[in-house]
């Protein structure tokens, strides 16, 4: 019985158990037995809305009020009701239509769980009844009066619903959906609507009908959860969504599928934006763990780190270079004999330069294999070639905003130059084994102590690569063609060692200075250097003894495979003029040059014509 009586409460005259009066056209409970209140927690249900009360399988619910309408009467047990605090509840419901003064209603009876397994025999041996329908309605009719009938229960629901027959032409369109899809019910009604939204995919790819699992579900009776694809709005703008396709059926007859869907555009997003901050996170932290393995390699390497030393004009010409390029972006291509300071050189031109900030990455060609120059040079991803275990940025990466410094650029393999050459022209790069760009903003200075012309008449260089890096040389001449540095070099030199081997720093006789004066030196400064530190060592004295013993070959100049004739011949005459030098110009006799050479004075006398060597050239 009810507590208080109302118009309707006619209709439950004789029920027993929950059961519900509902007015169809406007999803209103219009009378309930006390029993339904106690079931669903809700003491003031006459006048709410029935559809909050639906938990799941609402295309379900909708597709049972449906066959109610047709059949009279029926009962599911595929519909899950929610009490009003949420809780589930799994019923048998049993529904009959009742057309009363113009108005459809449905009287629904719901049994609990416990209820349905008191009445299970009765429930097996149940039956729908179909006998007296002809035939069911069209399967285009059926989902129109089903958004004509239930618009109020369609339109409640925040996601997209939107129901297709057998041939997949729109039956019925919700609110939500076209509003997600700017489409109007309109515009898809009647019409194929994988053609209208669901046509491409994101990469532009034509997406064809049989392969849509919508398709699937109302061809082959599937169920398909996906949970990103795109749907296509009417201004021609993607959405990503995830959605549920599900077959309906009129009786036994596959008549079509409802489609749920959710935008999940700036979900897919935001988790787009974090998956890019983390790799961000990462190449960041793999490039500075880089940087610091780099730095660290960078102290212990045996190289300059001293300032440019010297009076001579050829170093106040080097430093006004120096003055002139470092604060622009040009590239600077510095030649000269190993051990004459040219790693030096190209660090004073980054710290001139507004790059001084980043680290100057130094990338000495010479000291990598060939075959791994490559990757060094551009970095690889993990398991670009055997042994690529994790991704790496190579040395143009790592100079981005800074500084590369190439050494010795013509130990790159040719092969290899054209890439570098498209690299720093385009200011972008490819690691190994991918196929994103990086951008690049770096400077470039290059070293070499080759021929430049020999080595590109060869082929071992790429002149355009040369044009590329030589747009201001800068030359840096030998310790033996400015000998009145030596001195300051040599006190410069001597200060750092002593105070590196906790040694008083020794006197440098006049003796010991014209020795050094007198030395050809072809190492260079760095020859200088080790034979001021190897004379530290050994002096027990407060005076600097000089011992050099050069294990340097005058070929050692020349670093190149081959020699041409005329190398060789330059060899020679260098050679003939250290041991003048070393013989205080005297050619015979036990401390004369031919015996330094070890061959005979009448041959050497032969030499000396033959190369037009004269005194002033010892």
């Amino acid at each position: 019985m009810l507590d208080t009586e109302t118009p309707h409460d006619s209709f439950l005259a004789g029920a027993f158990g929950p059961t519900i009066l509902l007015h169809l056209g406007q999803d209103l409970i219009l009378a309930a037995t006390e029993e339904t209140k106690t079931l669903l927690g809700d003491d003031a249900l006459i006048g709410s809305h029935f559809a909050r009360f639906v938990a799941a399988g609402m295309e379900t619910f909708v597709v049972f009020i449906t066959e109610v309408q047709h059949r009279g009467t029926a009962w599911t047990r595929e519909v899950t009701f929610q009490k009003s605090d949420q809780t589930p509840l799994q019923c048998e419901v049993t529904g009959r239509a009742i057309h009363h003064d113009g108005q459809d209603m449905l009287l629904l009876h719901v049994l609990d769980l416990e209820t349905l397994e008191q009445h299970a025999a009765e429930a097996r041996a149940r039956k729908i009844y179909n006998d007296g329908l002809i035939e069911w309605q069209r399967a285009q009719s059926f989902f129109a009066d089903l958004e004509r009938e239930n618009q109020l229960i369609l339109n409640a629901a925040g996601e997209g619903i939107y129901g297709v027959n057998a041939d997949g032409k729109t039956t019925f369109v919700n609110r939500a959906a076209q509003e997600m899809l700017g489409w109007t019910t309109q515009d898809l009604l009647g019409h194929d609507i994988h053609a209208k939204i669901h046509h491409h995919h994101l990469n532009g790819e034509q997406y064809p009908s049989h392969e849509c699992p919508i398709y699937q579900s109302f061809r082959y009776e599937q169920v398909n959860r996906i949970e990103n694809e795109v749907f296509w709005r009417k201004d021609g703008k993607p959405i990503r969504v995830e959605y549920v396709s599900t077959p309906i059926y009129d009786g036994p007859r596959l008549v079509g599928a409802v489609v749920i869907f959710r935008d999940i555009t700036e979900r897919w997003e935001n988790e787009r934006k974090l998956r890019d901050a983390m790799d961000q996170v990462a190449a960041l932290r793999d490039q500075l763990e880089e940087e610091n393995a780099y730095l660290q390699e960078a102290i212990n390497i045996e190289r300059a780190h001293h300032d440019i030393i010297g009076r001579s004009a050829a170093i106040q010409a080097i430093l006004k270079q120096i003055e002139l390029v470092g604060p622009t972006d040009t590239s600077v291509l510095i030649r000269g004999e190993s051990g004459v300071g040219k790693s030096l050189v190209a660090s004073a031109v980054h710290d001139e330069s507004t790059r001084k900030r980043r680290p100057m990455i130094h990338f000495k060609a010479g000291a990598v294999s060939p075959e791994k120059i490559e990757s060094e040079l551009f970095g690889q991803v993990r398991g670009a070639f055997a042994g690529a275990l994790k991704d790496r940025p190579g040395k143009l990466e790592l100079a981005h905003g800074g500084t590369l410094f190439i050494d010795e650029v013509a130990d790159i393999p040719i092969e290899l130059q054209g890439h570098l050459l498209d690299a720093l022209q385009n200011r972008e790069v490819i690691r190994l084994g991918d196929d994103r760009t990086r951008s690049l903003d770096l400077r470039v200075i290059a070293s070499t102590n080759r021929d430049i012309d020999r080595e590109v008449q060869a082929g071992r260089l790429r002149p355009d690569l040369m044009l590329h890096l030589g747009v201001f040389p800068i030359l840096c001449p030998p310790l033996r063609d400015r000998q009145e540095d030596i001195p300051i070099l040599t006190a410069h030199l001597l200060r750092i060692v002593c105070k590196r081997l906790g040694r008083k720093v020794p006197v440098v006789t006049e003796g010991a200075m014209r020795k050094l004066q007198d030395y050809h030196w072809p190492g260079n400064v760095r020859e200088l250097a080790n034979v001021i530190e190897r004379g530290a060592i050994v002096s027990q004295s407060d005076k600097l003894e000089v011992e050099i013993q050069s294990q340097i070959l005058p070929g050692a100049l020349l670093t190149s495979a081959l020699l041409t004739e005329a190398d060789v011949e330059q060899i020679r005459r260098t050679n003939i003029i250290a041991c003048m030098k070393e013989a205080s110009g005297k050619v015979s006799g036990n401390k004369g040059a031919a015996a330094l050479l070890g061959i005979k004075p009448t041959t050497l006398y032969s030499r000396l014509k033959k190369l037009g060597l004269s005194e002033s050239d010892w």
